[in-house]
């Protein structure tokens, strides 16, 4: 089962690998973009939790953007493999279990948005921004890679055109880019959009992240609910794939 789950992920490895250059330049725009506006711009005026508005946003730029890619590596080409270029039937005919193929494109996805965090973390204190990163801190992230990478493995599997899921991303990815504790504490929302909000995967990444690299206390309970999201995710992922193989 391991060297099944090596053999998924290796292969996505060999592409991201040939592609490197070009993934890492890519993924520096968005995060220099919005450290910029939030950090420079407006974070320089404006002081949250006796610290820095750019202290605050760094982390929700991190959960955001991990998010963001995770996702996409998983979601748009499996979804396109799947339903346009019909080369998931290799995956489906070799001697590969359901749960190896799920465990291996997961894990590739996770991979790229821990590079692209990477990433971020690097450009925030060439910035000026002062966060603690220890080991509660990249569980935290590696957690939330794989929830989305896990997620967007579920909507390619159910979406069955391109559309579907450029819908899937403006729906549910982008309204949680915005509410789920990235920008602003959601505390003064209303009650209703509250409570729908602190049930979504990507506030909890938030809150951890953030209460991880301010010194705060370690958010066990958020962590818990997002391997309850990848355990899920995962489930359902394999569920999927015998269907298609029946």
């Amino acid at each position: 089962m391991l060297y099944d789950i090596w053999t998924v992920f290796w292969r996505d490895w060999l592409v991201l690998k040939r592609r490197i250059g070009r993934f890492i330049l890519s993924r520096m725009v968005s995060p220099i973009l919005y450290l910029v506006a939030f950090g420079w711009g407006l974070g320089r005026s404006i002081q949250v939790n006796q610290g820095s508005y750019l202290d605050f946003i760094v982390p929700g730029i991190i959960a955001l953007n991990s998010m963001n890619i995770s996702f996409n590596s998983v979601g748009s080409p499996l979804n396109m493999s799947r339903v346009y270029h019909k080369t998931l039937e290799e995956y489906l005919i070799a001697p590969i279990s359901s749960i190896s193929f799920v465990i291996g494109k997961v894990a590739s996805g996770a991979l790229r948005g821990l590079l692209s965090s990477l990433i971020i973390i690097l450009l925030a204190f060439a910035f000026g921004a002062h966060a603690l990163i220890n080991i509660w801190f990249a569980i935290a992230l590696v957690l939330n890679c794989l929830v989305f990478a896990s997620m967007g493995l579920v909507a390619a599997m159910v979406m069955n055109t391109h559309e579907d899921m450029a819908n899937f991303n403006t729906y549910v990815l982008l309204p949680m880019s915005f509410l789920c504790a990235t920008f602003f504490i959601p505390d003064h929302l209303p009650t209703v959009l509250r409570w729908l909000v602190e049930f979504l995967p990507l506030t909890h990444a938030s809150h951890a992240l953030r209460g991880i690299v301010s010194g705060g206390e370690t958010p066990v309970f958020s962590l818990l609910i997002m391997a309850a999201y990848i355990a899920a995710f995962c489930g359902i992922g394999v569920w999927l794939m015998e269907k298609v193989r029946e």
